[in-house]
């Protein structure tokens, strides 16, 4: 319900994925250290990782309310999207991240057409706020990031689960709490609250919460996650099992034999695995492949997700000449 995943079939944009993985492939290799907003790594200074990413999502069933439904009228909802992430080392403590993400969605039964588009620009200032060694055992970061979203298309909110997203502005802090040991245990701790803004319908009223509202302004509940991660990451080798939660600060649930609605209460409880791994010969590109599952829920489909894709490293740091 939350989640927009599709198939298609033409699809344009395996080109430009293919397009994308084999300008990565010519360049030069450096060391790879890549890093997202929710983790407790960061890049060197003035180092660049950037590449592409496809996830797939799945469901069938999903929760209305805390009610358990198959969701016989549309069948399989899926919903996929191809994202260009870029990472620079600003300095030795500030990143800066943007994620530009295409995304398709469609229903394998029913009336309803699957969308298409670009979805929500996504900025983000990462810091390095502590980081202590600890004896020779390893070190502990303190991450903050202030990152946001920006709808790049007018696409409409009002058609879940098949819109492209909510279409809401939002801003949010989070804070990451990371060891990583010497030996390559990897421990992650991490925290958000967003803040999302209102979002405007295509028409002067709508129903929700038990309530009519004249108007076709809704205002979005905002929203607190965290989430764990536990495994090893070293020599540019990361295997690590996830789970992570978010929690709706208010927002009604799915009417009884309805589609869900924008401002809905979207509570899910996801776990998972993290596998990235460098490309042998070309140290610099690096494979990622995650999986999560959603196994509870609230207003959300039962989800299975999968993201591949490839990341790039490259330094900037001028060298000392012999």
């Amino acid at each position: 319900m939350i989640s927009l995943i599709t198939t298609i079939r033409h699809n344009p944009h395996k080109q430009i994925l293919a397009s994308i993985c084999f300008a990565l492939l010519v360049l030069l290799s450096q060391p790879l250290h890549a890093q997202t907003i929710d983790d407790g790594i960061m890049l060197a200074d003035k180092t660049l990782c950037a590449g592409a990413l496809y996830t797939h999502d799945s469901w069938d069933h999903y929760w209305e309310g805390s009610f358990e439904r198959v969701n016989g009228n549309m069948g399989t909802v899926t919903t996929q999207s191809l994202t260009m992430a870029a990472n620079y080392g600003v300095t030795s403590w500030l990143d800066a991240i943007i994620n530009v993400p295409y995304v398709w969605t469609n229903a394998s039964q029913g009336v309803l057409h699957g969308q298409a588009g670009f979805q929500d620009l996504t900025l983000a200032a990462k810091f390095k706020a502590i980081s202590l060694p600890i004896r020779h055992h390893g070190a502990l970061r303190a991450i903050a990031v202030l990152y946001g979203t920006l709808p790049m298309t007018n696409y409409t909110p009002d058609l879940q689960p098949l819109s492209l997203g909510a279409n809401s502005k939002s801003i949010s802090g989070r804070t990451t709490l990371n060891y990583l040991g010497r030996r390559g245990l990897y421990i992650n701790g991490t925290a958000a609250y967003t803040f999302r803004g209102n979002v405007t319908l295509d028409r002067p009223s709508y129903f929700t919460n038990n309530q009519l509202y004249l108007s076709n302004e809704v205002a979005m509940p905002n929203q607190f996650n965290f989430g764990t991660g536990v495994g090893y990451r070293k020599n540019n080798v990361e295997i690590v099992g996830n789970y992570s939660q978010q929690q709706t600060r208010g927002g009604g649930d799915i009417r009884p034999q309805d589609s869900p609605f924008v401002s809905n209460r979207v509570n899910f409880s996801k776990a998972g695995a993290t596998l990235k791994l460098p490309i042998p010969k070309l140290k610099n590109l690096q494979y990622w492949f995650l999986y999560s599952n959603t196994f509870q829920g609230r207003n959300v489909g039962q989800a299975n997700t999968i993201t591949t894709g490839l990341m790039y490293t490259l330094s900037f740091e001028k060298r000392a000449k012999p």
